[in-house]
C-alpha cells in the first residue's frame, strides 16, 4: 500500500479542532492489519495530552496548519460583527455549533464563541454548551495567538472588547426574545445521547490512536 505524504513537519503547530492546538513531535510507521501506516504524533499542551492520528486521516478529522495572520485578524474582527439570531432551542443550536466546530475553520470557531457568548448573556448555557463554548474559546485564542505572535491573554482580552459592545446591545433586546430553552428538564437526556460523542475533550490517546 502507498502511504500518504505527510503534509506538515516535525515541531509544526497545529490545529486540532475537537482537541486544540498541538505540535507535531514525531511521525513514525506502525503496522495496522498488516498495512504499514504514517501516523502523526501530536502533543496537546492544553490537555498536557499526546495523540497518534493516521496521515491519512487528517482531512477527514479537520487537522489543519495555523492560519495566517490575515486569516486570524479577519476571525478577530469578526466577533464585533452583527449576525443572525440564533435559535433558542439549545439543542438544535448545540447541534448547528458542534457541526462548525467538526469543520474546524478558525471562522466556525469563532462564530461558535460569538454565538455562545451572546446566548450567555440572554440565558445561562446548559452544561454541553458550556462545555463547548469553553472548548472553541480556548481553541481561538491559542490559534490567533500563535498566528499574531501575542499571547493568549492577550487575545483573550482583544476578543472580550470586541464581544462586549454588540452583547449590551444585544442584552437590551433580550426581553423581546422568546425562550424555549427549557435545558433543565431536559439536559440529562440529551447528555446520554451525546456521551458517545469524542469530538469534544475525548481525544483518541496513542493505544486508540491505530483505529483506521
Amino acid at each position: 500500500m502507498t502511504k500518504e505524504e505527510p503534509e506538515f513537519k516535525v515541531n509544526q503547530k497545529i490545529v486540532y479542532p475537537s482537541q486544540g492546538v498541538g505540535k507535531i513531535v514525531e511521525i513514525k510507521e506502525r503496522v495496522f492489519k498488516e498495512q504499514t501506516l504514517l501516523y502523526y504524533v501530536i502533543y496537546l499542551d492544553v490537555s498536557d495530552m499526546t495523540v497518534m492520528i493516521p496521515v491519512e486521516r487528517c482531512k477527514e478529522l479537520g487537522v489543519r496548519a495555523i492560519v495566517s495572520k490575515e486569516e486570524a485578524q479577519a476571525a478577530l474582527d469578526m466577533m464585533g460583527q452583527e449576525f443572525e439570531p440564533v435559535t433558542s432551542d439549545w439543542k438544535q443550536r448545540y447541534q448547528a455549533n458542534l457541526d462548525l466546530l467538526k469543520k474546524g475553520t478558525v471562522s466556525d470557531i469563532a462564530t461558535i464563541v460569538r454565538c455562545l457568548y451572546h446566548r450567555s448573556k440572554i440565558k445561562e448555557l446548559p452544561i454541553l454548551e458550556r462545555k463547548l463554548y469553553d472548548s472553541a474559546t480556548k481553541l481561538l485564542e491559542d490559534e490567533i495567538a500563535l498566528a499574531l505572535d501575542l499571547t493568549p491573554k492577550e487575545i483573550e482580552a482583544m476578543i472580550h472588547a470586541r464581544l462586549e459592545p454588540l452583547g449590551i446591545i444585544r442584552n437590551e433586546k433580550a426581553s423581546s426574545i422568546t425562550d424555549d430553552d427549557d435545558f433543565d428538564e431536559d439536559a440529562d437526556e440529551f447528555m446520554d445521547d451525546a456521551a458517545d460523542d469524542k469530538d469534544i475533550d475525548d481525544g483518541d490517546d496513542e493505544d486508540e490512536g491505530d483505529e483506521d
